[in-house]
Order: C-alpha cells, then sequence, then structure tokens
C-alpha cells in the first residue's frame, strides 16, 4: 500500500492505495502548525486502526504541503510509524509535467499534484478547480503541459474577512443546504449567497476566459473541500473528483520510485 499526503492551509489529507492502484481510505484532519512530531504519530496512527489497516501494508509514502513548518514533522512521522521512506513533493522530483511558468521551482506542490492528476485521468486539454483555502483555477494544454492559472481568496476566508472587516457581519459557517435564490432576504442568505453564488459565478466566466484563451473546449474538473458544494451552483458542467490530487500524489510516486 502506498500512502498519499496532502498538507493544505486548513486540512490535511491521508490516503491509502493498494496494489491495484484504488484508494482504500482517505482520511482528513485539521492542519496545526503547532502539532508536534508524536502527536503526528499518534494521529496516523489510530487513522491506520480505525480503517483497519496494518501499518507493515504500507511500502511507500508521497507527501505534498504548503505548510513548511508542518512538512518535515509529519514526514518525520509518517516514518517513525510506518517505516518507510517518504518522498515530498518539490523541486527536483519528477512529475512528468512541462512546467511552462515564468518561475517553475514555485509552482505549488498541491498545483503540480492536482494538474499531475488531471493529465494522467482525464482528456486534455484540461481545466482544474480546486476549492480549498484558496480558489485555485489550473490549465493544462493538449500536450500536457501546465500552462498557468489563477488563485482567488477561497470562500473561507472570504467569509472570515467579511467578519473581522465589518462591524454587523456575523462569521457565519459553509454547509452544504443549497442556495434557493440568489436574491436573499436576510443578512445569513445575502452572504451565502454572496460567497458561494459569486464564487460559482466567478468560476462560470473564468472558464469561459480560459477556454477562449486556450482556443478549444477543455475538460473541467472541480476538487477540494468546497467543491460539492459550489458544483450545483454553477452553468458550467465539469466533473467532481474530490480526490483528484490523491491520486496525482500515486503518479507522482510512481514516476519516482527506485
Amino acid at each position: 500500500m502506498i500512502l498519499t499526503i496532502d498538507v493544505g492551509n486548513t486540512n490535511t489529507v491521508f490516503g491509502g492505495f493498494d496494489d491495484d492502484e484504488a484508494l482504500v481510505f482517505e482520511s482528513r484532519i485539521s492542519t496545526d502548525r503547532f502539532r508536534m512530531e508524536d502527536q503526528y504519530a499518534i494521529t496516523l496512527a489510530d487513522i491506520l486502526k480505525l480503517y483497519e489497516i496494518d501499518r507493515s501494508r504500507i511500502t511507500g509514502a508521497i507527501l505534498s504541503s504548503v505548510v513548511p513548518p508542518v512538512t518535515s514533522q509529519l514526514k518525520s512521522a509518517v516514518e517513525k510509524v510506518c517505516g518507510c521512506r517518504v518522498m515530498t513533493v518539490g523541486p527536483g522530483i519528477k512529475t512528468g509535467l512541462n512546467i511552462k511558468i515564468d518561475e517553475p521551482a514555485s509552482l505549488g506542490a498541491d498545483m503540480a499534484a492536482v494538474a499531475v492528476g488531471a493529465k494522467e485521468k482525464y482528456p486534455l486539454p484540461a481545466i482544474v478547480i480546486d476549492l480549498g483555502t484558496a480558489t485555485k483555477i489550473l490549465a493544462v494544454d493538449r500536450s500536457g503541459a501546465f500552462i498557468g492559472g489563477i488563485i482567488a481568496p477561497g470562500v473561507k476566508i472570504s467569509a472570515e474577512a467579511l467578519a473581522a472587516k465589518t462591524a454587523s457581519l456575523p462569521l457565519i459557517g459553509i454547509t452544504n443546504e443549497p442556495i434557493k435564490k440568489v436574491i436573499g432576504t436576510n443578512t445569513i442568505d445575502c452572504m451565502r449567497s454572496g460567497l458561494l453564488g459569486g464564487t460559482a459565478f466567478m468560476l462560470d466566466g473564468m472558464i469561459e476566459s480560459f477556454q477562449s484563451e486556450i482556443g478549444e473546449k477543455c475538460t473541467v474538473i472541480a476538487t477540494g473541500g468546497f467543491s460539492g458544494v459550489i458544483k450545483p451552483l454553477c452553468k458550467t458542467d465539469f466533473v467532481l473528483d474530490e480526490s483528484l490530487i490523491m491520486k496525482g500524489l500515486l503518479e507522482i510516486y510512481k514516476k519516482n520510485k527506485q
């Protein structure tokens, strides 16, 4: 079994792939910059126990992270629990991507992983929407090259900013409850419509602009924690793949396996 780990600003996701490359389990915990190595080790051991995974089955692991303080602690924790080497996505690792941006080494590990997942699993060209702490949209052209994208504030960040920077607006939670109409009639509905509906309408416009610049119709894939909430609000039809980054990490692991 190969263990895949993605450390995001809000959540850290663990996945386990068996020898047939089927995703056996996926578990999500809060990312904590102050959690120590042993605390991560205890958490990982508990996750494996919860899903009835014998740690001796894990023969390799790969980790992507956008939170540097967590990277080394979690890497050491995995090695302690599973006794295997942990690959880290970063400069020098083989991805199979031709990265056509101004500074290829600056590409985030998470964006590289989802791009690889899209390239390996879906028809190209492709547009990938990652709805996490930040809202990211990236493009992979017909040749499989990463050609760039956009980064915008995510739904949660926007909600927190509204509450922090205004005197009267509350901090609201984002639920799976659908928006019944765009024009809200109370403060909470107005905020939910602005946050969720606004994101959906932005995505529709961005997808149209991306396809215009690429010059052809693209496969559109959405992933990330808010993808399931936003998808029903979009006019554009796209594939929902909440495990895309896990699949991308597995592909990168295979490319670098000694």
